[in-house]
């Protein structure tokens, strides 16, 4: 695990004590300690089958663990409801958008489960698509649909971001490293990768 940048601020984003996963006999995750502040940047990176994706699985609140204590953005991210996961955006490893929709459509449909969206123009561009927009998400390119993914996870301007693999198909000159919000504020990322090849 890695961790880059100095929050801007002592609020706790992400703070996790002793957190352990099992499937069975086989122990996923193996206590686990982490403390995230406002701002900062955190990457899980390791071989396949180390645990990364099922430890942001249960940051993210999708996944129950087994041991330890998670608090994310002041919450247990398992019971978190409605408000809380709008303070979210995640990066899912693969994912389908809306297939027979336009980039600036989906955007738009996303948009309205969150209370403050980002403009969806505003986040086309920040994602590199503004040219795309009148694309239907079926005929982007392969790179541009993940570009399309990080446009989804931005567009309700959370304040913490999960990105699980989110370079996969992108262009590496072209990559969208900063990640800023609408607001001004900072955010935090958890981003996952593979160890660099």
């Amino acid at each position: 695990m890695t961790t880059t940048g100095s929050g801007t601020s002592d609020e706790t984003v992400i703070d996790v004590s002793g957190l352990r996963m099992r499937y069975g006999a086989f122990e996923a995750v193996r206590g686990i300690d982490l403390h995230v502040t406002r701002g900062e940047v955190v990457a899980f990176l390791g071989p396949n089958g180390a645990g990364k994706t099922t430890t942001v699985e249960i940051l993210e609140g999708y996944r129950p663990r087994t041991g330890g204590t998670v608090t994310v953005l002041g919450q247990d991210p398992w019971r978190g409801g409605p408000s809380w996961r709008a303070r979210i955006g995640v990066v899912l490893q693969e994912s389908e958008p809306e297939r027979d929709l336009t980039a600036a459509e989906c955007l738009h449909l996303y948009a309205g489960y969150y209370p403050a969206p980002r403009d969806v123009g505003e986040t086309l561009e920040l994602a590199g698509l503004s040219g795309k927009a009148d694309v239907i998400a079926s005929r982007l390119s392969g790179g541009q649909r993940r570009r399309l993914d990080v446009a989804l996870a931005l567009i309700g301007d959370p304040d913490l971001l999960f990105l699980d693999e989110p370079t996969t198909g992108f262009d590496p000159s072209a990559r969208p490293w900063r990640l800023p919000s609408s607001s001004g504020r900072s955010r935090s990322a958890a981003w996952v990768s593979p160890w660099p090849r």
